[in-house]
């Protein structure tokens, strides 16, 4: 309970100093250092790389499971190239994304937590939109059975799934592989993705699925699936 009460503390702290910095900025500044504008409902992200220094192979190679973060902010164009690679667009049609979907239907919803709140990514345009203002990071941590290296990643993206979208074509196949199809897709790409970038992520399956909604501020119709807590790590 005292390493809980510890990073409780800690995450309040820096949500008041995030606070503090994004109050500085211009209402149509981005910060160097990574910080989301409070007084922008919409932000847009920078575009994103499609060709990094380390290839396909070294990331698969490098990739492990990272529970143990440093306590670091995520920069913007950090974050944005994590959610391009989970649910981005990779052409000139919106059915042209970064992972495949079964009849390119798309059932997926990303959202990204940061110490600045949460955001919804829309994957048209690249851009994330306000959610809820506040480190929700503490909360995620407890819907996620008190998994609290939650609190210490730089962000957690949120991979939810509308079955809708899918099940309205191919029934209940849709439900049972095709979603979950797509959203193992996704998030390996964010794995990889974290790696490419030098930065540790881990897959968490294990949450209590009304609680994470409920955080995130997802609507009813939205299932979570994944949070892949991202951040550098310790050492």
């Amino acid at each position: 309970m005292k390493r809980r009460a510890v990073l409780r503390g800690a995450a309040a702290t820096a949500s008041v100093a995030s606070l503090t910095s994004s109050r500085v900025a211009s209402s149509g500044a981005q910060s160097g250092s990574g910080e989301i504008p409070r007084n922008r409902r919409d932000i847009s992200l920078p575009k994103p790389n499609s060709a990094g220094e380390m290839s396909l192979e070294e990331a698969i190679a490098r990739r492990r499971s990272v529970r143990d973060f440093a306590s670091s902010s995520l920069s913007m164009a950090q974050i944005g190239q994590l959610l391009w690679a989970a649910e981005g667009v990779t052409g000139r049609a919106s059915d042209f994304r970064a992972h495949p979907s079964a009849g390119a239907l798309h059932p997926l919803e990303a959202y990204v937590v940061t110490p600045d709140g949460i955001f919804h990514y829309l994957a048209q345009g690249h851009r994330l939109s306000l959610v809820r203002q506040g480190d929700q990071r503490v909360a995620l941590g407890r819907a996620a059975y008190e998994q609290m290296f939650v609190v210490d990643a730089g962000c957690v993206i949120a991979i939810a799934a509308v079955y809708a979208r899918t099940t309205g074509k191919y029934g209940e196949r849709g439900r049972m592989r095709y979603v979950p199809m797509d959203a193992a897709h996704a998030a390996q790409n964010v794995l990889l993705q974290a790696v490419a970038m030098g930065l540790g992520a881990v897959p968490v399956g294990a949450f209590d699925d009304e609680a994470v909604r409920a955080v995130l501020g997802a609507s009813a119709t939205e299932v979570p699936l994944y949070l892949i807590p991202v951040g550098k790590t310790k050492g």
